[in-house]
């Protein structure tokens, strides 16, 4: 059991290396680096200058992403989505191919590596549970979902590449992210001896902070989207001014965020057991709130943008931590 926590440990870690590294494919702008999926102009390694390419790669690539958005548009039907599905289909600027740019490619060609790095290591924690079946049963159910989630969301990355980056399609990728993140979390738990947390007044708290914070987040991905729409007439000085409503909403929920952490740390602040979480969780707010601060008063820098992402999906890791240990009605079984 200590070695499967161990490597699960190390998964969760390489996921959040996953999400610097895609928050710093966003902000260089590098995610059509790669026009293609899971290879990258054709190859498995990318080409390092336009001279490798054939003359009409745009046309080329372009014809590739159509096909797969058909496909995917047959999805979205099947679902229901029908609008969603023709926007798909009809926006011209879904099909737009950018000028090759070496420095976004191997960006991007590195996000994928990672990205693959970390589905071996879930199916290594998968293969590590299976042999707790008969002991622990969910630690390798939760295993093999966490498994197939980074199998979808690796399917899901594809039509993000396909899709031009359309915007309802990375906020999916990233809250399938955050799913991912709180079924490890939960294996780190339960594999692990664990001090129970009794204040129910602090879960039901916890919990309105955990909903909170996936508002706030889902009020950063609109605002991501704004500064995309801005930034293709406006200089990177002018991107804050013209944001609009999605920004001074994102910025005004982040004191909701602060305040009712606050009210979290005095809920819990005497109650065994909760220290440490509770400091680390006020020490990730405020770094994620100052790194917003810093992208609205110094113009949006691509190096705050990662970090400031990479805070705040691990404030939501650390709340969930919190939220397990809350109110457990028993300890996790820990096979040694």
């Amino acid at each position: 059991m200590r070695s499967f926590r161990r490597l699960t440990i190390a998964t969760l870690v390489a996921v959040y290396v996953l999400i610097l590294v895609g928050g710093i494919v966003r902000s260089t702008g590098s995610g059509m680096g790669c026009p293609d999926w899971p290879k990258c102009f054709g190859n498995w390694v990318p080409p390092k200058t336009v001279a490798d390419l054939p003359a009409n790669y745009k046309d080329i690539y372009a014809s590739y992403r159509e096909k797969k958005n058909v496909r995917f548009a047959k999805y979205l039907n099947a679902l229901g989505m029908e609008d969603t599905a023709q926007k798909l289909l009809n926006d011209p600027s879904v099909l737009a191919e950018n000028d090759f740019n070496p420095t976004k490619t191997w960006i991007e060609y590195f996000n994928r590596i990672v990205g693959v790095i970390i589905g071996f290591l879930i199916l290594a924690v998968f293969i590590s549970s299976i042999r707790f079946w008969k002991t622990e049963t969910r630690l390798t159910v939760i295993a093999l979902l966490s498994f197939l989630l980074v199998s979808f969301q690796g399917w899901i990355g594809s039509f993000v590449v396909s899709t031009n980056l359309t915007p309802w399609t990375i906020t999916v990728h990233m809250f399938l992210a955050l799913l991912i993140v709180a079924l490890l979390v939960y294996l780190i738990h339960r594999s692990s001896y664990a001090t129970v947390v009794n204040s129910t007044i602090g879960f039901w708290w916890l919990v309105v902070c955990m909903a909170v914070l996936l508002v706030q987040t889902l009020l950063g991905t609109q605002v991501r989207e704004a500064i995309d729409r801005v930034a293709s007439w406006a200089s990177r000085e002018e991107w804050v001014a013209n944001l609009g409503v999605e920004f001074v909403l994102h910025r005004s929920f982040s004191w909701i965020v602060l305040v009712l952490h606050v009210g979290l740390i005095l809920n819990l602040r005497k109650t065994e057991g909760s220290k440490v979480f509770l400091l680390t969780l006020i020490v990730l707010i405020l770094g994620t709130i100052l790194t917003g601060a810093g992208m609205a008063y110094f113009a949006v820098p691509p190096y705050l943008q990662p970090v400031h992402l990479l805070l705040a999906t691990a404030t939501f890791g650390m709340q969930f931590m919190l939220l397990l240990k809350l109110n457990r009605k028993e300890e996790p079984v820990v096979i040694n």
